[in-house]
């Protein structure tokens, strides 16, 4: 074994001590009462279903009836429903176009929601909260797979600095809070995610579902070539939103360190090679062209997942399987939504709306 490897699994046996022991008390009570920051997004939905079907209480608070930016109001609804936990996955997110055109946006919203949250949930005696930070926050050029050790050693990639900043603030906003309250606050950094209720909109979406309603629409349309940006050539980590979840409610039971956790698969591919997954999946026939004037981003990121790992969590759902299943909904609503007369329940619409 390498000196690296050996350091690699260090760390993750230190995590699994830290971790709740085999047999011990759940660090998430039996029908816990949680309440989802963020639950019409892509993230926050996800761990509101994997909560219900462990037999939790979701409490949830729409945007309209609550602004977590706002405070005082956060403070005031937390003090008033005192959950059992908090999963604060509410952030303003989006591609990299999204990222250069409103960089205040993503740093302030971000910020004032971590804060009011955070704060909120401390002063209303909430003993459990888990922040979900972005592998953005990791430098440009990182050692792959990446460790969580690797934050703020060097400089972050330029395109989404404004958010990754606003997410390390997270990171150490938690960590301030442990050490000075004791509070039995962690984190978690997911990698590239996708699933279902995801932002198909293509001035702010990700990169996957811009693939999936890309190719999509040219295959509808017959065009003979989709154009992409970058070269293709930088590598991505993906995972299904339902395994993070499936993380997420496995970290509330048994992980209580300073350190945050990566969320990821393990294993990556180039940024072409999903494209070409995407037009197969979605049946596209059509040639693929890449705008190299056009910025790639990180030329990889790849997390080192062995701290999870090390509490027996395995992601369960292969990519192509994941992306062929959010296509064939994605589509089934898309066509719904043409069609004439009466719609979708609008309610239903709002899942895909990101906080």
């Amino acid at each position: 074994m390498t000196a690296r490897a050996d350091k690699a699994a260090d760390t993750a046996a230190g995590s699994a001590v830290r971790a709740a022991p085999a047999g011990a008390r759940s660090l998430l009570p039996v029908r816990a009462r949680v309440f989802v920051a963020g639950h019409r997004g892509l993230v926050g939905s996800a761990v509101a279903r994997r909560l219900a079907a462990e037999g939790h209480e979701v409490l949830a608070r729409d945007r309209s009836a609550l602004d977590l930016r706002d405070a005082a109001a956060t403070a005031a609804w937390l003090r008033a429903v005192r959950p059992d936990a908090v999963v604060l996955a509410a952030a303003r997110v989006g591609g990299i176009m999204a990222n250069a055109t409103y960089p205040v946006q993503f740093l302030e919203d971000n910020l004032r929601i971590q804060l009011s949250v955070v704060a909120g949930a401390h002063a209303a005696g909430v003993p459990r909260l888990l922040f979900l930070g972005s592998s953005c926050i990791y430098p440009r050029l990182a050692p792959q797979p990446i460790r969580e050790d690797a934050l703020l050693t060097g400089p972050l990639e330029p395109t989404n600095e404004a958010y990754a900043l606003a997410k390390i603030a997270g990171i150490v906003q938690i960590q301030s809070y442990r050490r000075q309250y004791g509070a039995a606050y962690i984190s978690a950094m997911p990698t590239n995610l996708y699933g279902p209720g995801d932002n198909f909109d293509l001035e702010t979406s990700h990169v996957l579902p811009a693939l999936i309603r890309r190719f999509h629409e040219a295959a509808r349309d017959g065009a003979p070539e989709v154009t992409l940006w970058g070269s293709g050539t930088p590598r991505r980590e993906f995972l299904h939103v339902d395994d993070l979840a499936a993380a997420c409610t496995l970290l509330l039971r048994t992980y209580d360190a300073d350190e945050p956790v990566n969320v990821g698969c393990g294993s990556d591919l180039a940024v072409r090679e999903l494209a070409e997954t995407v037009r197969d999946v979605v049946g596209y026939r059509g040639r693929i062209g890449w705008d190299t004037a056009r910025p790639d981003g990180t030329p990889r990121k790849l997390l080192d997942v062995s701290r999870l790992f090390a509490l027996g969590w395995r992601p369960r759902i292969g990519l192509r399987e994941g992306i062929a299943a959010v296509y064939e909904q994605w589509r089934a609503g898309a066509e719904a939504a043409r069609a004439p007369g009466p719609g979708p329940d609008p309610g239903a619409g709002e899942v895909a709306a990101a906080h």
